[in-house]
């Protein structure tokens, strides 16, 4: 906060009075700077806006503790006091600061209060925090809070508000109660939707896309090879990112179409995944998926800021090459996706060494999915009619399970059915009349303990 020590509260005041003094005129006397002071000039505005702001959050605090804001004969709310003392906030944010002014009350809110008095956090930033950490609560495992609110004032302080909001989906991969990440990964798939065209000048087109963790996994691992900067006759390629991603999009449409009625010839996706053992054997744990082979860290902020070590306690894939490096997947997500990408798994022991490298046929070939789409005419799930060149090959005992890749073990399903599959966690087998499902939640689980009961030790 600047002056400290033994300074009393009216020689602060005369100080702050002194400073707005400081500011009568500045305009006038700019011309004399050069470059180099101006920059320094505005560093040190900027120290004291910032020491500002967060003074006014305490002396805000220090009136609510009073109760000054409802007593008197002009009793008000504490925002209106506040807007009647500070007219600067009329424009803004006299709620942020009373909410904020209220956490530092709360017990176990230190770190929040220390980072914006020490002028390490800024008001705006702390007050995402306070957000991220009441959203965050009721989903964690006893004791985490603490930890997980360190973890937000950190990233906030380095990376501002849109960082403390990215941590949300390692922080309860780390921290979170069992499964919660999935759920909360399977709940941002309902907001998938792609906008019809809005047709303006030129006959332009333009979309509104909005995209789950997966499905952004998904496109931009697709995309990435396909809207690379391509060089003309030794000349560089000048089209914009943009421009290159929009063409890209359209070449990837074009390619679907065309090869609708043909097995294609290539994964949908290529990952690198390092895997911990116990990921195989369970359904909770530690699955790194990579975009570029030879990656195998993780970010270096860590699912919390300052972490250096991604430890096998993480129930989340994380994308560890290209542009979507650090984005997470729920294990579910990253299991269902692994049954038809191409995922070279290294499975890490307990000590992290590499124990396995996986087996070396774990895709359907393309001679078997000519076989399926006769077998199986489309998509197996009960009452779907999906075509089969619109159908993804399921191993029914999974590929993580020890399921092998044959078609004893296979089943088309359709991308909406294949979902469902693997989040209801349903058992399916292949008779004389076809694939039959077992709908009953949990299904795959009991099938699999018994499968394992049967087998001999």
């Amino acid at each position: 906060m600047g002056v400290r020590g033994m300074v009393s509260l009216r020689e602060r005041r005369e100080l702050l009075v002194g400073v707005l003094r400081a500011f009568e005129g500045l305009d006038g006397s700019l011309w004399e700077a050069g470059g180099g002071e101006l920059a320094e000039l505005l560093g040190e505005l900027d120290e004291v806006v910032r020491a500002g702001e967060a003074a006014r959050v305490v002396v805000v605090a220090e009136a609510l503790e009073r109760g000054e804001p409802g007593s008197g004969e002009r009793a008000q709310s504490a925002v209106d006091w506040v807007l009647e003392h500070a007219p600067s906030l009329r424009a803004g944010g006299a709620g942020q600061v009373v909410r904020l002014a209220r956490v530092f009350a709360v017990p176990g809110n230190g770190p929040v209060k220390e980072a914006v008095v020490s002028g390490r956090l800024p008001v705006r930033s702390a007050a995402v925090v306070v957000g991220e950490v009441e959203r965050l609560r009721p989903l964690l495992v006893p004791g985490a809070e603490e930890a997980v609110l360190e973890g937000l004032v950190t990233m906030a302080a380095e990376h501002g508000p849109r960082g403390c909001r990215s941590l949300r989906s390692a922080l309860l991969a780390r921290y979170g109660l069992e499964d919660v990440l999935d759920r909360d990964q399977e709940a941002a798939r309902r907001f998938v939707s792609l906008s019809q065209p809005r047709v303006g000048e030129l006959e332009l087109a333009e979309y509104r896309l909005v995209l789950d963790p997966e499905g952004r996994a998904v496109l931009e691992a697709a995309l990435g090879p396909l809207s690379a900067p391509v060089p003309v006759g030794g000349e560089r390629d000048l089209r914009p990112a943009e421009q290159r991603r929009g063409e890209a999009l359209v070449v990837l449409a074009r390619r679907a179409v065309a090869a609708s009625e043909s097995v294609p010839a290539s994964p949908k996706a290529q990952l690198v995944v390092t895997v911990d053992l116990e990921v195989l054997r369970t359904r909770v744990g530690e699955v790194m998926a990579s975009a570029a082979p030879g990656e195998a860290e993780p970010p270096s902020s860590g699912p919390v800021a300052g972490e250096s070590r991604w430890t096998g306690s993480v129930a989340a894939g994380v994308v560890a090459g290209g542009p979507q490096r650090g984005l997470l997947l729920a294990a579910a997500v990253v299991r269902r996706l692994a049954c038809d990408a191409a995922v070279i798994p290294a499975v890490l022991g307990s000590d992290g060494e590499v124990v396995d490298l996986g087996r070396a046929v774990r895709l359907f070939t393309p001679g078997q999915l000519r076989r399926l789409w006769l077998r199986d005419a489309g998509c197996t799930f009960p009452g779907c009619s999906m075509p089969p060149h619109w159908c993804d090959a399921h191993h029914l005992v999974h590929w993580a399970d020890g399921g092998g890749t044959v078609l004893e073990n296979a089943a088309l399903l359709c991308g909406r059915h294949h979902t469902v599959v693997h989040q209801r966690r349903l058992s399916g087998r292949t008779t004389s009349d076809g694939v039959v499902w077992d709908l009953g939640y949990g299904s795959y689980d009991r099938d699999l303990a018994g499968l394992a009961a049967r087998e001999p030790a």
